[in-house]
């Protein structure tokens, strides 16, 4: 995957994106408080990054949802400035139609150790698939298999009770944090004070600079 052509390709759609979940996202913690562990992380939940990493950030995302598309290389950017303290933990968050379906698909990637390129792939071509209304779930099952899915297997897979109870357990965990759009963030276990890039580069980069306060007194 071209990671530049999955920034350019975003940047004509961001600005819209952005002020489209804006609208949706809380404006002050009062919306979201901060949630227990179990809420936020679960034993199944796909994680980016070392696994011992003082910084969990964790996304709750719609595989169809163009503000989460644009968003994905920005929290690469945060995450590629402080790459051994912090770690990306994503929940699915299924609110368009057929977001289940992809969620599927890259519950089936997660099992292939092949998340991340699938789910770079989906976002780059999400425009061909994730049509509002008409999506077109075969063409995901293809860019999946273009990104090194087992396509034959994974079908196979994705009708499994252990996958249906994970996408049951992440829509429960979505209403239990009152979530109001896609994407949400938390930063270890804490929520944005209003939406934006900056606003979670902020709050990384303090959480980031805590944990190093408190390793050095150590």
């Amino acid at each position: 995957m071209n990671r530049r052509a999955l920034v350019i390709g975003t940047v004509a759609v961001a600005a819209a994106a952005f002020a489209a979940a804006a609208a949706y996202y809380p404006r002050n913690t009062g919306g979201v408080a901060p949630q227990e562990e179990s809420n936020l992380v679960r034993t199944h939940s796909p994680v980016i990054g070392p696994a011992d990493a003082s910084v969990t950030i964790v996304e709750f995302l719609d595989p169809s949802c163009e503000a989460c598309r644009a968003f994905y290389p920005i929290v690469k950017q945060i995450m590629g400035a402080f790459p051994k303290e912090t770690k990306l933990v994503i929940r699915y968050a299924s609110l368009h139609e057929g977001s289940d379906e992809a969620a599927r698909i890259l519950e089936t990637a997660r099992l292939q150790d092949k998340f991340e390129p699938v789910l770079e792939k989906l976002f780059f071509e999400q425009p061909q698939w994730a049509v509002h209304g008409a999506p077109d779930l075969e063409k995901a099952w293809t860019f999946a298999g273009e990104a090194g899915l087992d396509v034959a297997k994974a079908r196979e897979d994705a009708k499994s009770p252990a996958i249906k109870a994970v996408l049951e357990q992440d829509m429960a965990d979505v209403k239990a944090v009152n979530l109001q759009g896609t994407p949400t963030f938390f930063v270890n276990g804490k929520p944005l004070p209003s939406f934006g890039p900056q606003q979670l580069n902020d709050l990384v980069a303090a959480e980031v600079t805590a944990a190093r306060a408190g390793a050095s007194s150590q």
